[in-house]
């Protein structure tokens, strides 16, 4: 019996790594902390000979580890701000919200789960985001991005949750998009994946993408997000969502040169906000 846990735990542990094969992989990435450490403890009590059994712990202790770091690691301040929002289809903290936008004074707003009950938001804030974009992923929401400066093109894809505008800086021209993904296997994340990527892979200008992921940046899927715009997300590590007693770093913002984010207060959502500045433009 201690065997055949062992290997069932063996199983998940590597199968977290396995998302390019399938999507199980990236939802067993989720809980590999936890599935890493029971393995560890499990497999140093077994009857396994020492050497198998303290190297699957090492082994552990080094995937945990490399997670862990990301909450530690200094990251360089950009010079063009983004606030990542899913607001929470029931709101009711607008106020409180917007005024925490305009104290941050951010140049973009990425939004999920605008809906009815809180569209009070985008309007309050249109006098200092006058260019705006939202586009549906389901009937009764939407994914938004805000702008406080002029907009030369608009992409939408309806159902996807991905609303993308072509702004125009100070420093020149890049794509700005706000994504609502998903949740990962059995799920439609993987698939969805395989409809946005292309979309944002053939753009010229450089990408800024943010948004409610509902997926852990060490997954696969976040990596082809890296690798088909050429970014990196912006740090430290940390918690955005707790569910079921576990914290969940599933918002993100990504930027061709990384950046510095910070937690922003829950503020009617279930969502902690995510403040980051980035560098999109080389210097």
């Amino acid at each position: 019996m201690v065997s055949i846990v062992a290997v069932l735990l063996g199983a998940a542990f590597v199968g977290g790594f396995a998302g390019a094969l399938h999507p199980l992989g990236d939802s067993l990435a989720v809980f590999r902390i936890p599935i890493a450490v029971v393995f560890a403890l499990w497999v140093i009590w077994s009857p396994w000979p020492a050497w198998i059994r303290w190297s699957i712990a090492v082994m552990c202790l080094v995937a945990m580890g490399q997670i862990v770091a990301q909450k530690y690691v200094s990251h360089p301040e950009g010079p063009i701000t983004i606030y990542q929002k899913n607001l929470l289809f029931q709101n009711d903290q607008v106020a409180a919200l917007a005024a925490d936008i305009r104290t941050t004074r951010p140049d973009i707003v990425t939004l999920q789960e605008l809906t009815s009950r809180n569209a009070a938001l985008a309007r309050e804030l249109r006098a200092e985001y006058p260019y705006q974009a939202s586009c549906a992923l389901v009937e009764w929401a939407r994914v938004a991005i805000l702008s406080r400066w002029p907009v030369e093109g608009e992409i939408c894809v309806e159902g996807q949750g991905l609303v993308g505008i072509q702004v125009m800086s100070p420093n020149g021209l890049f794509w700005a998009f706000s994504v609502h993904a998903f949740w990962p296997w059995p799920h439609g994340q993987a698939n969805q994946f395989d409809v946005i990527l292309p979309v944002l892979r053939d753009l010229e200008e450089p990408v800024v993408i943010a948004g409610d992921f509902n997926m852990v940046p060490w997954s696969y899927a976040l990596r082809s997000i890296e690798r088909s715009i050429g970014a990196t997300r912006a740090g430290p590590l940390f918690s955005t969502l707790t569910n079921m007693g576990a914290p969940l770093p599933i918002d993100h913002v990504y930027a061709p040169g990384g950046g510095q984010a910070v937690r922003r207060p829950l503020l009617g959502s279930d969502h902690s906000g995510v403040l980051a500045k980035v560098f999109v433009f080389e210097p």
